[in-house]
């Protein structure tokens, strides 16, 4: 197997073998396989994960997210040593956004969690999104199975906030934790129902120095409105709180709420329930995904679709219509 991203060339087994490890430099060669685009690298990554799956599954995965400022980075580092401290192996998934005209990323968080990112019991991977929508990476899945296989037992999953990412993130984590900040007048400004409606807990984040009133007040006002709120995970109250990335002010309560809400979910079935929908609509995912590219990357459709999509922006022809014709040629019917 060859190793993208880096000089070393190692065969699948002592990949495989460099995961359950904990190297995190074989963790960081597996997720760039996995993420690579090239054709020759898929069976490659296929092959890999069928090897680590048996050894995944057994992690807390808490997705945050929160509108742009909202200090998520600051906030994960300060979350994240809490966790180190405790013993725990932490994962931090910085999915980044990917500039629509050159691909590129900034893949900043590493700075950002400058604390977490020299501690040994944490591994942070920066994946740009490379345009998928909902603001995570397309192998975003796929990382937090090799990170489980390297023995991280929490993996934290950081969204942009696009709008669309809280949804996108609802079906790859168990504990979805929206980060808010106070200073935009009304405290709910911008904040849909239907956002709140995905999330297990949400943080009042930079509750310190001169804001921590203001932080306070809003933690009220989010409380009264959760009673009107239909809760994300049955059988658990969503509840808000108060925090301080900077300080570390309310880490504590919003980690004892998770381990709370963890071992109630187990108990109740509703984590089992969460896992299985969340795996099939992996499987949807793939196979929507393989389809595309059985479509596009079929010859006779590749070519056929200039003439066929024209037809369809001149009103010639149906959407529908046309995506059976592709799909016909795709399967050699024509």
């Amino acid at each position: 197997m060859s190793v993208v991203g880096g000089r070393s060339r190692l065969d699948g087994q002592a990949l495989a073998d460099g995961v359950r490890a904990g190297e995190r430099a074989a963790l960081a060669r597996a997720i760039t396989l996995v993420e690579s685009a090239a054709p020759r690298h898929r069976a490659a990554a296929q092959v890999l994960l069928a090897e680590l799956l048996p050894d995944s599954g057994g992690s807390m995965r808490i997705g945050i997210t929160g509108v742009p400022g909202a200090g998520k980075s600051t906030f994960i580092d300060s979350f994240g040593c809490f966790l180190t401290e405790r013993g725990r192996r932490v994962a931090v998934l910085a999915v980044d956004p990917s500039s629509s005209l050159t691909s590129g990323s900034i893949l900043g968080d590493k700075t950002r969690m400058e604390r977490l990112s020299r501690d040994e019991k944490a591994f942070i991977r920066p994946s740009p999104t490379r345009g998928a929508l909902g603001g995570v990476a397309g192998r975003t899945r796929e990382a937090i199975l090799l990170c489980e296989a390297a023995g991280y037992e929490v993996v934290i999953v950081e969204t942009v906030g696009t709008g669309q990412s809280e949804a996108a993130a609802r079906g790859l984590v168990d504990f979805l934790l929206l980060l808010m900040i106070t200073g935009a007048g009304d405290e709910l400004q911008g904040i849909k129902k239907g956002v709140i409606e995905l999330a297990d807990a949400l943080v009042i984040n930079k509750a310190d120095g001169d804001n921590l009133a203001a932080a306070k007040a809003a933690r009220a006002e989010l409380s009264r409105s959760l009673r009107f709120v239909a809760p994300a995970t049955a059988g658990w109250r969503t509840r808000a709180f108060t925090a301080s990335g900077l300080t570390g002010a309310g880490i504590a309560e919003i980690w004892e709420a998770i381990s709370t809400f963890m071992a109630e979910t187990k108990a109740s079935g509703v984590f089992a329930t969460r896992r299985a929908a969340q795996r099939r609509e992996w499987l949807q995912a793939a196979l929507e995904a393989r389809l595309l590219e059985l479509v596009f990357g079929n010859g006779a459709a590749r070519e056929a679709l200039p003439g066929i999509e024209a037809a369809v922006l001149g009103g010639e022809m149906s959407a529908e219509a046309a995506a059976e014709r592709l799909i016909r040629l795709a399967g050699g019917d024509g």
